[in-house]
């Protein structure tokens, strides 16, 4: 076997533990004892496997091999190193199992083979290694001056080696034990140079400030103790900033007590410094932590266990200006009170509980972002706090009656409210606000709170006792109050006193102030409360006093009434007769007020369709009250309701007799109007038409009296009375000339009565009347007038064509002609104007007639009488003067002809266009004289 392969071999027998922090330490391998020199080798080895006597064999195995390896330096050195280190190993077992005696010597020749390989291989690549064990070796030997040397001699000659932070951890231990601390403090920073995740860099912090601490450098020291901290306190998995008390929790017992320590030693440096205000300008300086709140507490307890209150107090107090709204500030700030009342100082003890409740009380930041469920604690010191606060001020102002004490104990009162308003005191503490309110003279805060008292929460020993002392509340803060705003307060009173009967009703107060309220609601006119809160007074049971009995059944029927319940206002009313004696005032009232609420019925009855109840309900008014004012009205209804139901005949003799027995009444021209009707309905249309001749001759209104005129008209024409009806159209026009269209209309019948009766005369003038009005109306002219105006003016154009035509031409011809010719220029004017309404069946005609004009006068001519005296040749000479004459005249009739004609193009075609063609087809034959050939046209197409 080579020398290789076996020292391979021994090593994988032996074991490398590393050099332990502090005796009670637990061993880990060294990861520095793996051998990967021989990476071609693969040797397959259980090294988990436990040999037997495994540590002496190996080294005997080393010792073998330094006997036959020694021509090779390199093998032999290596040897030498792990013979030592197994032989340090199995000193150091054996020196604990000896608990700790000393080996005496050098360790069995450890200490003398490690001092050998240094001596003899100086080069050896691994020397750092060997003084490392070197060290280890003469601290296990109890000599600390050689392994602090020796561990000097590590960290200069080897500033690389992997063991270069626990050398200068380990210097510093042994520095520091032997209270050289300000090399102590150059050993342990340098194992934090190395950085946060250096090998004992949690040691190294925490034996630095000590370090520092021991020196006096109180300042200095603070930076380690924290570091330490935050490193400790600060840890997350999560990333999210971690809880300190939780994270405290979570360690073992070793851990807390060097948390402990560091932050007793750290606050007994700021007692040193300037105290809590050296911690705020520490954070201020460096940024807060999450754990900052313990440190200031761990300084109050110190300061508590030196009896010094102000300054544990102030230290407190110093983290609450640090973060006000951190989780725990307000447990500080009650520390606060607490330690002034350790110190016997009570009124900083009331200035604290006020300061607290003020920084942390309902409505502060704090509980933004936080809840009670997730504060209790602070919760709690609230409660504490504020119930403290508002009972000291009560008391005061009891006792001085001054308005700042009350308003002040008011404001905690409401404070402990808002924040605990579900708490078993809160209805106690809210029943004190509401006396405070009540003392002080706020009866409208007082009002509200009592009423809060009595309802928000269950039942108590102060709910009716409150609920009553809202409504005096109500009352005085009333009295303060006018307009709009007293109003307003009035009804809330009320609404207050509603609730308050109906959730105490067997308070001895209950039924007055029910009775009050049902009253006070009337006179609101907010009647159907007031009917049902009546009705609950009378409702109660036992009964109450007569004098609510009779109040609430006065409120009960006057609502009934004015909510239009009126048979229920009947009974009602009835009902308080037997509560009100007959010789009493009110009851000729009450009398009234039953016959107004039989009417009410008859009334409602007829809008519900009910004819025989209504008429029932009004005549019924008359046998209850006959002397009542509305039995008139009540029997004039029930004619109305029976003319509506169509029983004509005895609603007439209901209405003549109601004229009969109220002559001069005011519904004597209703009466009228109603026997009009059922005049008209029972087809007595003379009677009717008398009764609406009455109507127009009354003082109603002109609208009416017209209507009624006319209806009057009406019924004559259709009784076929035409004087009669002449009559009244006559005085119609005359008096109502406007609306111009109806005026017309009048006119237009007068014309057809006149026709009808033969009278010409007549018929012609009020034609002639249609014609003016129509040219009179202006902007009230419409197309039905000017339709009539024109038909009138066409109709008064006959007479002058008829005089036209009766005109003969005699001889001698010119005058005769001259007198024709007159006729003519009238009849054409007429016609004219006739044609000029723009009236289609009309200018056709008047174009016709017209154009006929012409026509006769050419045909006149012709057949005009000769003069005797005249010869053959001088009649014939004469017959062509004629034609010449007549000929314009005929071609002035074609024209006309042809332009009625023409009016076919416009989808015109009445009589007078055919007539016109008819005549265009004697005058013009060739041209309009023509046989159809459609038939024969529409064969061919087929």
């Amino acid at each position: 076997m080579n020398g290789g392969l076996l020292l391979t071999v021994i090593a994988m027998t032996s074991l490398w533990p590393p050099w332990p922090f502090g005796r009670d330490r637990e061993r880990t391998p060294d990861p520095t004892g793996t051998i990967k020199d021989l990476e071609s080798a693969e040797i397959a080895v259980d090294t988990t496997a436990p040999i037997d006597g495994g540590e002496a064999k190996a080294m005997e195995s080393y010792r073998l091999f330094l006997d036959l390896a020694s021509d090779d330096p390199l093998l032999q050195a290596e040897a030498m190193r792990r013979l030592a280190d197994l032989q340090l190993e199995a000193g150091e077992v054996a020196e604990l199992q000896r608990n700790l005696q000393s080996l005496g010597g050098n360790l069995g020749g450890t200490i003398d083979l490690y001092e050998r390989l240094l001596e003899s291989y100086p080069d050896y690549a691994k020397n750092d290694l060997v003084l490392y064990q070197l060290a280890r070796a003469y601290e296990a030997g109890g000599d600390n001056e050689r392994a602090l040397a020796t561990l000097d001699r590590l960290v200069t000659d080897f500033p690389g080696t992997p063991h270069f932070a626990e050398a200068h951890f380990r210097r510093g231990e042994t520095l520091f034990v032997e209270q050289r601390y300000a090399e102590a403090e150059n050993a342990y920073a340098r194992v934090l140079a190395g950085g946060p995740d250096a090998p004992f860099a949690e040691q190294s912090m925490y034996k630095l400030g000590w370090s520092l601490f021991k020196q006096l450098r109180h300042e200095e020291s603070i930076d380690p103790f924290m570091a330490l901290l935050d490193r400790k306190l600060l840890m997350s998995d999560g990333g999210a900033e971690p809880d300190p008390a939780a994270v405290y929790t979570a360690m073992g017992r070793a851990e807390q007590e060097l948390i402990d320590d560091t932050l007793r030693v750290a606050s007994i440096s700021f007692s040193y410094l300037n105290g809590p205000e050296s911690i705020s300008e520490y954070f201020n300086s460096h940024g807060s932590r999450a754990y900052a709140y313990i440190v200031y507490t761990n300084l109050g307890d110190l300061y508590l266990d030196q009896e010094r209150y102000q300054d544990a107090a102030d230290a407190y107090e110093a983290f609450v200006e640090l973060e006000p709204q951190h989780a725990m500030a307000p447990l500080l700030q009650a520390e606060v009170a607490e330690a002034y009342k350790q110190g016997g100082f009570a009124d900083l003890v009331l200035e604290a509980k006020r300061n607290f409740v003020e920084l942390y009380g309902p409505g502060s930041p704090y509980w933004s972002k936080f809840t009670f469920e997730q504060q209790p604690e602070v919760a709690a010191r609230l409660k504490t706090n504020l119930t403290d606060l508002a009972a000291y001020h009560h008391a005061l102002a009891q006792d001085s009656r001054d308005p700042a004490e009350y308003a002040t104990a008011a404001r905690w009162y409401q404070s402990y409210l808002q924040s605990f308003p579900d708490d078993v005191e809160a209805p106690r503490t809210n029943f004190l606000l509401s006396e405070v309110l009540f003392e002080s003279g706020n009866f409208g805060d007082a009002a509200f709170e009592y009423e809060r008292t009595a309802y928000a929460y269950p039942f108590h020993e102060h709910s009716s006792e409150a609920g009553y002392a809202a409504l005096l509340a109500y009352t005085e803060h009333e009295k303060t109050l006018t307009g709009g705003t007293q109003a307003e307060w009035h009804r809330a009173g009320l609404e207050s006193a509603l609730r308050f009967a109906a959730a105490y009703p067997e308070h001895e107060e209950a039924a007055a102030v029910q009775t009050n309220a049902a009253e006070k609601l009337f006179a609101l006119r907010d009647f159907a409360r007031a009917r049902d809160v009546g009705l609950a007074v009378v409702g109660r049971a036992p009964p109450p006093k007569p004098e609510l009995l009779r109040t609430a059944w006065t409120v009960v029927a006057h609502a009934e009434f004015d909510l239009e319940n009126f048979a229920a206002a009947e009974t009602a009313y009835t009902t308080l007769t037997t509560l009100v004696p007959a010789d009493d005032p009110e009851r000729p009232e009450i009398t009234e007020r039953i016959a107004s609420s039989i009417y009410k019925q008859g009334e409602q009855a007829k809008l519900a369709g009910d004819t025989n109840g209504a008429v029932e309900h009004f005549l019924r008014v008359g046998r209850f009250a006959p002397s009542s004012p509305i039995r008139a009205t009540a029997e004039y209804d029930a004619a109305a309701a029976l003319v509506q139901a169509g029983d004509w005949s005895r609603a007439a003799g209901v209405l003549e007799q109601f004229r009969a027995s109220y002559p001069d009444h005011e519904l004597a021209d209703d009466v009228t109007a109603s026997l009009a009707v059922a005049y008209v309905e029972t087809g007595q249309g003379v009677r009717a038409a008398a009764e609406f001749e009455r109507i127009a001759e009354s003082d109603g209104s002109d609208d009416v009296k017209k209507e009624a005129l006319w209806r009057a008209a009406e019924l004559y024409e259709t009784a076929a009375q035409n004087p009669a009806a002449i009559a009244a159209l006559t005085r119609y026009v005359e008096r109502y000339p406007s609306p111009v269209a109806t005026s017309i209309e009048a006119r237009q019948r007068l014309v057809v009565l006149a026709e009808a009766s033969g009278d010409v005369r007549a018929r012609t003038q009020w034609m002639q009347s249609i014609v003016d009005a129509d040219a009179r109306a202006g902007s009230e002219r419409t197309d039905r007038t000017r339709y009539l105006a024109a038909y009138a003016q066409l109709t008064l154009a006959q007479p002058t064509r008829d005089a036209f035509r009766g005109a003969r031409l005699v001889a001698p011809l010119q005058d005769s002609l001259k007198i024709k010719r007159e006729r003519m220029e009238l009849a054409l004017a007429a016609y004219t104007k006739a044609a000029d309404y723009g009236i289609a069946e009309v200018t056709t005609a008047a174009t016709y007639e017209i154009a006929e004009l012409y026509n006769q006068l050419s045909r006149d001519l012709f057949e005009s009488e000769r003069p005797a005296e005249l010869s053959d040749e001088e009649l014939s000479q004469y017959d062509i003067l004629l034609e010449e004459q007549a000929f314009p005249f005929e071609e002035e009739a074609i024209e006309v002809h042809e332009v009625n004609a023409a009016r076919t193009r416009e989808g015109i075609y009445d009589k007078w266009v055919v007539k016109s063609l008819d005549a265009l087809a004697e005058l013009l034959p060739v041209r309009y004289a023509k046989q159809e050939i459609g038939e024969r046209f529409v064969s061919a197409i087929r």
